[in-house]
Parts: structure tokens; C-alpha cells; sequence
């Protein structure tokens, strides 16, 4: 076996079991998490347009669905219940950047400079591009009677109204004849029911962008010559950043699988910054998502959209390049 196969099977095996063990494990706390959050109590903290309203956007944006393209249903329901539009928006951006699961992935694989900084860049842009956002009356572009569509991610139907485990158990307690007493210990004893079966589903899901990001990672790191990502991509060449949140957009690859990916560019010298962008442009939008998010805005805040992540990218890409 050559040196470089070696290599690139090392990378690989030691990979996809840390990212596989890390995915499975911040899944099952997320879960655990949105069972006592559910969607029904998401959208009532977000439904007011106070101060409180955009950082609990950007909090609970943290343990939704694990895509870009898989916020457009919750997003739905949001606009349905009339949430405040600047919070909407927090938790549009940040919901697919800064989930658990993506920034323990990130932590792990680029420690916790790298990761800082992106934190940091995903929030306070969010936060900040979502007042903008309502301070201009961008609302108005919203639609409103948004189509209903499905999710490429795998996501479900968005309905008029969500099946939560909180409205369950008060149909629950209102259909049985049982005493209520009965019914609250049968919704506790029934919380976790199905935890370990979606984490996973969503883990199967996940695996072939996992497979996917790990084996093009491995390959990049066993294979890829050195000079040639110093001479385009390298740390030198800060042009690489805004060209690197372009490419990540129609790219599409999910932030889980890119970040192995990117794992591979940086060993082999490509710019931390560079790679930063292109983690932020890839997960921050999509096509499919885009392509969704049309039944819900217009063109002219799908462009802006499309502006803030790619500015969110390259303002991250270039604090990178500057610090780090």
C-alpha cells in the first residue's frame, strides 16, 4: 500500500467513527431538548419583536432541523403565527450555522479559535442583519399565503398546524377518560418514546453526505498536491475567501459533510479562512433552498438573503485571515 493510500484510509476510518460518534451523541441532547421546546412554544416565544425575541431566535434556531432547506416548514408555521419578522430572520441564519451538532463537529475538527470566530460571525451577523431587516420593513416582502411544499432535505409537509408533543397531550387529556393525573404521568412517561429511533433515522439520513464529506476529505489529504492548494487557496491568497462563499452555495454540501471536507483543504495547506467560507456559504444556503423559500418571499429578499450569508461568509473568512 502506498503512502498515500495509507493515508487517505486512516483519515477515513478516524473520521467517519469521531464524526459519527460525535453526530449520534449532540442528536440524542438536541432531542432531548425539543421535546421539553416544542415547535408550538418556539413560535409563541418568537411571536413578539422585543429585544429578548431575536436572541431566543438565535437560541432555539440552535436545536432545529439539521439543513438549510429543512427550516423552510418551521418557517411556515412561524409566519402562520404571525412571529416577529427580525427574530424570524435570526433564526432562518442561524438555525442551519449554529446547531449543536455542527459546532461540536467544528470544535472537534478545527479547535476552538476557528470555531469562535465562526460562532461569532454567524450571531452577530444574524442578529444584527435581522433588526436591519425589521427596522426597514423588509416584512412587507414577505408573502402572504406562502404555497405548501416539501422539503428535499426529507423534511415533512409543512400543515397549517403542527402535531407537537404538547398538543398530544392536551388531546390526550381531553379524549381519555382517565383523571388527569393519569393522563400528565402517561405524557411524561411518553416524552422520550422514540428518541434513540429518530436520532437514528436522522443519523442513516445523514450518512451519505457524511460518507460523502469523509471520503472526499481522506482523499484530499492523502492525494491533493501540497503546492497546488498553497499556489490558489493557500493562506496568502485572501482572494480565495469571497470566491470560496460563492462556490458554496450551489455547491450545496451539508455543513456535517463539508466540514471534513474542509478538514482535508486546510492539512494540506489551503487558508483557514478560505475554508471558513466556504463551511458558512455551504450551510447557510442552498439552491433547494432558495428554490423553497420562493412560495414564502420575493426576489428582492431571497437577493438580500443570499447577500447576508455570503457577507457572513467572507466577513468570517477574512477575520480568519487576519488573526489567525
Amino acid at each position: 500500500m502506498s503512502a498515500e493510500l495509507s493515508a487517505t484510509v486512516n483519515k477515513f476510518i478516524f473520521l467517519a467513527f469521531e464524526l459519527s460518534i460525535l453526530f449520534i451523541g449532540i442528536s440524542l441532547l438536541v432531542g432531548v431538548l425539543q421535546r421539553h421546546i416544542p415547535p408550538a412554544r418556539i413560535q409563541a416565544l418568537l411571536s413578539g419583536n422585543q429585544k429578548r425575541s431575536y436572541f431566543l431566535a438565535a437560541a432555539l434556531g440552535a436545536i432545529t432541523p439539521f439543513c438549510s432547506c429543512s427550516t423552510i416548514p418551521m418557517l411556515k408555521g412561524l409566519i402562520r403565527a404571525r412571529a416577529g419578522f427580525g427574530p424570524m430572520m435570526v433564526f432562518l441564519f442561524t438555525s442551519p450555522l449554529l446547531n449543536p451538532v455542527v459546532v461540536v463537529l467544528l470544535l472537534a475538527t478545527f479547535g476552538f479559535m476557528l470555531t469562535s470566530i465562526y460562532v461569532v460571525a454567524a450571531l452577530v451577523v444574524a442578529l444584527v442583519a435581522g433588526w436591519l431587516l425589521q427596522s426597514s420593513g423588509f416584512e412587507r416582502y414577505v408573502r402572504t399565503q406562502p404555497a405548501t411544499k416539501s422539503s428535499s432535505c426529507g423534511a415533512s409537509p409543512a400543515k397549517p398546524s403542527v402535531a407537537t408533543p404538547l398538543t398530544l397531550s392536551v388531546q390526550a387529556r381531553s379524549d381519555a377518560a382517565s383523571p388527569a393525573t393519569s393522563a400528565l404521568t402517561l405524557t411524561k412517561q411518553n416524552k422520550y418514546q422514540g428518541l434513540w429511533t429518530e436520532t437514528w433515522k436522522d443519523f442513516t439520513q445523514l450518512l451519505p453526505y457524511l460518507f460523502f464529506g469523509v471520503l472526499t476529505g481522506s482523499i484530499i489529504y492523502g492525494f491533493m498536491p501540497i503546492a497546488l492548494l498553497e499556489q490558489y487557496a493557500g493562506p496568502d491568497n485572501p482572494l480565495a475567501i469571497p470566491v470560496a462563499a460563492v462556490i458554496g452555495i450551489p455547491l450545496y454540501i451539508r455543513a456535517e459533510a463539508v466540514i471534513p471536507l474542509a478538514a482535508g483543504l486546510m492539512a494540506k495547506g489551503a487558508g483557514a479562512g478560505m475554508v471558513l467560507a466556504l463551511i458558512i456559504g455551504s450551510a447557510g444556503a442552498s439552491l433547494t433552498e432558495l428554490i423553497l423559500l420562493r412560495a414564502l418571499f420575493t426576489n428582492r429578499l431571497i437577493t438580500l438573503f443570499i447577500a447576508i450569508v455570503l457577507g457572513m461568509a467572507m466577513i468570517a473568512g477574512f477575520i480568519t485571515y487576519l488573526v489567525y
